[in-house]
């Protein structure tokens, strides 16, 4: 919802100074230090590196998390490392394979939560862990995770076009574990219900139904709209009211959020339908929410009127147009 007293365009300005939507600029200055492009191997920009082969493409992505929430919530912390990464295979239509993890901890005490979190996890979703790597004398806990999947058909950040609908799809279902901004709807499901979850995108890829799409990561709906919109050269206008909503969440909250299961999609008009049908008929709310146009910008768009929340082409996001490295 969104409060009496705070507009649209504070509700804008709120989110482009906040630490999760800014903190993907960090990517810009990693990739351009590397030479990588969206044309260089792996296809950078995605949610996982997209390597070809025989029968399809395999998926390989790597998430860090940020020290506090470790720190703070070590088993969730371990947890949401075999989650969020399950969630990019997921995104580009793939099935999770492989796992393994890297772990740092001033003591093996202090990395037991976070490894039995993702033991759980592990367990959970049935997709194992194979190996990693283990340090227990460091000054600070730290945790990075990594995941190889399969798709035999690819969604793609790049291939969203003018003239599509933009679809967002969220388990309301949770609440926040607090104090951070992350919304979970997955410790409360049985693990016959998180498999069965895992399907509803590859078979969506599969059937040629979704055209493009993300999950909703770091950076929330707002950040991951702004990613979708870079990485395929299109403008994306987001109506507020047509999102899928926890009743009692402020907007600007949510527009940053990190869920448990949380995609945005683009398909053809005359697909949406399907698409939002697929996770509906698992509970999962679904509904089309935007519109893709020609343009460099994200729009957030409600009752009150409209209002620009970024230009990529003025302040490029992930930036990764074609650019040389620097000399070391």
């Amino acid at each position: 919802m969104i409060k009496p007293n705070q507009s649209l365009r504070q509700i804008v300005r709120e989110l482009r100074k906040h630490p999760s939507i800014l903190s993907k600029l960090d990517i810009a200055q990693a990739t351009t230090t590397l030479g990588l492009t969206s044309a260089s191997t792996g296809q950078p920009g995605d949610d996982c590196a997209v390597l070809p082969t025989k029968d399809g493409f395999d998926l390989f992505s790597c998430e860090g998390f940020i020290n506090a929430f470790v720190k703070a919530d070590p088993w969730f912390a371990g947890w949401c490392g075999v989650m969020v990464n399950i969630s990019d295979i997921l995104s580009m239509g793939g099935r999770p394979r492989y796992i393994t993890n890297a772990i740092w901890a001033p003591n093996v005490g202090q990395a037991q939560p976070v490894l039995a979190g993702m033991k759980a996890a592990s367990q959970a979703y049935g997709v194992p862990i194979v190996g990693g790597h283990t340090n227990l004398h460091t000054d600070d806990l730290q945790l990075s995770v990594s995941i190889l999947g399969h798709a035999k058909k690819v969604i793609s950040s790049f291939a969203a076009e003018p003239g599509d609908v933009l679809i967002c799809a969220i388990d309301l279902r949770g609440s926040y574990r607090e104090p951070f901004d992350n919304w979970n709807a997955a410790l409360t499901k049985p693990p016959i219900e998180l498999r069965d979850n895992m399907g509803i995108l590859p078979a969506l890829s599969e059937a040629g139904l979704v055209t493009a799409g993300k999950d909703i990561s770091q950076g929330g709906i707002a950040g991951t709209a702004l990613m979708l919109a870079e990485a395929s050269d299109v403008a994306i206008t987001l109506q507020l009211e047509a999102l899928p909503h926890p009743d009692g969440i402020d907007m600007a909250r949510w527009l940053r959020s990190f869920p448990s299961f949380g995609f945005l999609m683009t398909a053809r008009a005359e697909n949406a339908e399907a698409v939002c049908a697929a996770f509906q008929s698992r509970g999962i709310a679904a509904s089309t929410c935007g519109d893709i146009t020609d343009g460099s910008f994200v729009h957030l768009k409600s009752r009150e009127g409209a209002a620009q929340f970024w230009d990529y082409a003025r302040s490029p996001y992930l930036n990764l147009a074609a650019k040389e490295a620097p000399h070391a």
